[in-house]
């Protein structure tokens, strides 16, 4: 019987593009740094762009940081545990593209959790809190964009994600951080899709009327509703996820 070659149980060569790396600072534990810088390259990709899989090369990576391998593949064990990457026997280790169905339970969660951050603010921020969020859609007046449509995804972003730190509440805010990472990436690509940057302004603005006329009801009503329907919109448009 012929046995086959190394070349043919080898893997197909796949044409990925290569992650955009910068050498790590050696000030730090190799580990944290690698661990760092992937989990940012991998947030900011546009991960839900194309059906194709990313896959991560432990030795490139380790060329491009300027370490040895051993702390890259430990970043890659944690990001592993955290739901970014996964590692696939004798193929390597790609990035995490969620299910429709995991993304729709990911913002169902998240929905909760922030309905729950803002009824706290209403009960405990301060009298300057609440008016920092109007200054975020500054730019973004009468519900016209007047900002490139990206500035307006990280504003969307950071809107969320400052709800959340107000709320004051450490166990809370531990457990929203790392889901919120995973949802960034489904918002920046659910913002620009059936014109739903206008109905994020608007229900943004009623957010914040409801937080600064201190009506806890109706203010945690808002923010999970205005999660509860992105969670409908992925499951009616994002046919890119199955």
């Amino acid at each position: 019987m012929r046995r086959a070659s190394a070349r043919e149980n080898a893997p197909e060569a796949e044409t990925t593009p290569r992650l955009a790396i910068d050498p790590i600072d050696t000030s730090f534990s190799f580990k944290n740094k690698a661990y760092a810088a992937l989990k940012s390259v991998i947030v900011s990709m546009d991960v839900y762009r194309s059906r194709s899989e990313i896959r991560l090369d432990e030795r490139q990576l380790a060329q491009d940081f300027g370490i040895s391998r051993t702390p890259v593949r430990e970043a890659m064990a944690q990001l592993e545990r955290e739901g970014f990457v996964r590692s696939v026997p004798r193929r390597g280790i790609y990035v995490v593209r969620k299910t429709k169905k995991e993304v729709i339970e990911m913002i169902t969660a998240w929905a909760a959790l922030e309905g729950m951050a803002a009824r706290l603010i209403t009960e405990n921020a301060s009298a300057e809190q609440v008016p920092s969020l109007r200054q975020m859609f500054a730019t973004f007046e009468n519900g016209e964009i007047r900002a490139h449509l990206d500035e307006y995804s990280e504003a969307n972003i950071e809107f969320h994600q400052t709800i959340i730190r107000m709320s004051d509440n450490s166990v809370l805010i531990s457990l929203a951080e790392n889901l919120f990472t995973h949802m960034r990436m489904i918002r920046r690509k659910t913002i620009v899709e059936q014109d739903r940057v206008e109905k994020s302004i608007r229900d943004h603005m009623n957010i914040i009327e409801a937080l600064e006329a201190r009506d806890a009801k109706r203010a945690e009503e808002l923010v999970r509703n205005h999660a509860l329907g992105l969670a409908a919109h992925v499951a009616q448009y994002a046919d890119y996820l199955d």
